[in-house]
């Protein structure tokens, strides 16, 4: 189905003209229940973000209506008798009353859980699906810019829910974020002690996190999601290369009824397994880890899986600092604490950020994208992406290095040393690889067109040699294939007084002719193999064929 509808549905049709009667907006209903969504899967990771968003925002208000963001000091006395007659903070204190006296409560909390890691995981991987695909291209660098944002203050918002409870897991995180907060040149210390309103661990820290997490940033959180939102549907959507597809039209289906249906059941599906995680998955057993207090530690502690890679990088960072004038009186900057907390995240996050302004600097392609680029078709891109996965990989594996040791029974220290050797060579390894991989499956391409696809019949010919006989591909396969276009390059080439072109000139049009060249242009083209074809057309009587062995 495409966007030319000849009739308007009945059951857009009655409820259009009920509200026109009575709001007069007739035109602005049948125009919008009849926008065309796209019906690939890929396109449906977003909605996993966004529902488990709706989700954690129902689970969060029933916890708030009993959560006492206090630490005021109490003693427990409560249902759970491992713990009756110990200190705790009140915070904590109620947290152990949502989990053993509100009826439903610990059902909510770990639902909430849950819901938290799925909603990162699900910006996670709807945002490599946009990298992946190009679709952050021309009109739609301003909401990757948006969704960007939105991934990074939803860590901040993990991180601020995670330390609620004021369990000794949470506690200990917490102590984390004060060590790297007070490391911070010149203003470390007044960061501190504005965050925590005194010395650590002072008694604000909850009551300001908990207005961060109900307040502040869910509001950024659904400001920045509802323009996210109307950004996708003021533009026209991305689709994947295919029959019919092109960057005028959007093949589809139309929100009312048939996205709306597929939308609701992928709600109740969402809800579901979160509902089923939450039953039958413990997690956080804030009643095991016991109430917080600064001199307690325990052992195999790990944080909530999307902050691993930054313990990873606290754990594998050799032990640097520099004493500012050759004295630790006159100032330290401790790199083992820095570096880890700033330079992954900045390196991650702000790479990010510049990549659909840097390609395009790069490629000079200024054209609007409508039509989503298959990975392998832009092998550079596909290749600093699983870079930047290998790297991001390396750190959240070295945030368990203390357990693989333990389950392995590998030295500590080797992990540490292979940690600091990976974190190094395994990118690049990575982008070496992907890249080798993405021209692969491009001549793989290139062979479908050229000699067709398999069809499981072996012919003998003559001469004795057995061929399997190549049929040409279906319709959609090779439309999706013929897709395929290459990636812009600049015009590098000099004129005839010998002279660059305007802006590839100096030491940095020189860099830039030079990354254009490399990036861009046409890898593999799928006609590569034609002459392949000829050739076993004249041995087979007219049919594509490629011997086996």
């Amino acid at each position: 189905m495409t966007t030319e509808l000849k009739t308007v549905p009945k059951a857009i049709a009655g409820p259009s003209s009920f509200l026109d009667d009575r709001l007069g907006g007739a035109n602005f209903l049948k125009r919008n229940l009849r926008k065309i969504f796209p019906d690939h899967w890929s396109f449906l990771l977003g909605e996993i973000a966004l529902y488990s968003f709706i989700i954690l925002l129902l689970t969060g208000t029933f916890l708030t209506f009993w959560f006492k963001p206090s630490m005021e000091h109490v003693i427990y006395d409560g249902p759970y008798s491992p713990l009756t007659g110990v200190g705790m903070s009140a915070a904590y204190a109620s947290t152990m009353e949502i989990s053993f006296e509100v009826r439903g409560g610990l059902l909510m909390r770990q639902m909430h859980h849950w819901a938290a890691l799925l909603f990162v995981a699900g910006m996670t991987v709807h945002m490599l699906r946009v990298f992946f695909t190009g679709a952050y291209r021309k009109p739609r660098e301003l909401n990757w810019i948006i969704g960007v944002l939105l991934l990074t203050l939803a860590l901040l918002e993990g991180l601020t829910g995670y330390s609620l409870p004021d369990d000794l897991l949470s506690g200990a995180g917490l102590r984390i974020t004060e060590g790297v907060a007070i490391s911070l040149p010149l203003i470390g210390t007044f960061l501190t002690f504005f965050l925590f309103g005194g010395e650590y661990p002072g008694d604000d820290i909850i009551p300001r996190f908990y207005s961060l997490h109900i307040l502040l940033i869910p509001g950024i959180l659904l400001a920045l999601i509802s323009a996210h939102m109307v950004l996708m549907w003021v533009q026209k959507h991305t689709q994947m290369p295919g029959k019919s597809r092109t960057n005028q039209n959007v093949v589809g289906a139309p929100f009312y009824p048939a996205f709306m249906a597929k939308a609701g059941a992928y709600f109740l599906f969402t809800l579901g397994v979160i509902a089923g995680l939450a039953t039958f998955a413990q997690i956080n057993p804030i009643w095991l880890f016991g109430p917080y207090t600064p001199a307690d530690v325990s052992a195999g502690s790990q944080p909530d899986w999307y902050m691993g890679f930054l313990e990873g990088a606290l754990r594998i960072m050799p032990p640097w600092e520099i004493n500012l004038f050759g004295t630790a009186n006159a100032g330290t900057l401790p790199l083992s604490v820095i570096i880890p907390a700033l330079v992954p995240m900045g390196i991650i996050m702000t790479g990010l950020a510049l990549y659909p302004f840097l390609e395009r600097w790069v490629t000079g392609d200024n054209r609007e994208h409508h039509v989503a680029d298959r990975p392998r078709n832009n092998p550079h891109r596909t290749s600093i992406g699983m870079t930047a996965i290998t790297f991001y990989g390396v750190l959240w594996l070295l945030g368990a290095n203390d357990e693989i040791s333990a389950n392995f029974h590998i030295s500590l220290n080797w992990t540490t040393y292979a940690g600091r050797f990976l974190i190094i060579f395994a990118p690049a390894l990575a982008y070496l690889i992907t890249y080798r991989i993405c021209l692969g499956l491009q001549r793989q391409d290139s062979g479908v067109v050229s000699h067709g696809v398999e069809s499981g019949v072996i012919k003998r010919l003559p001469h004795g040699e057995f061929i399997e006989v190549h049929t040409p591909p279906a319709d959609d396969i090779e439309a999706h294939v013929r897709g395929k276009e290459p990636v812009l390059m600049l015009p590098v080439a000099e004129d005839t007084a010998g002279i660059p072109p305007k802006g590839m000139r100096g030491p940095l049009g020189k860099l830039r002719s030079r990354m254009s060249k490399a990036y861009g242009g046409e890898k593999i083209p799928l006609d590569e193999g034609h002459e392949h074809e000829e050739e076993h057309a004249a041995i087979g009587g007219g049919e594509d064929r490629t011997p086996t062995h």
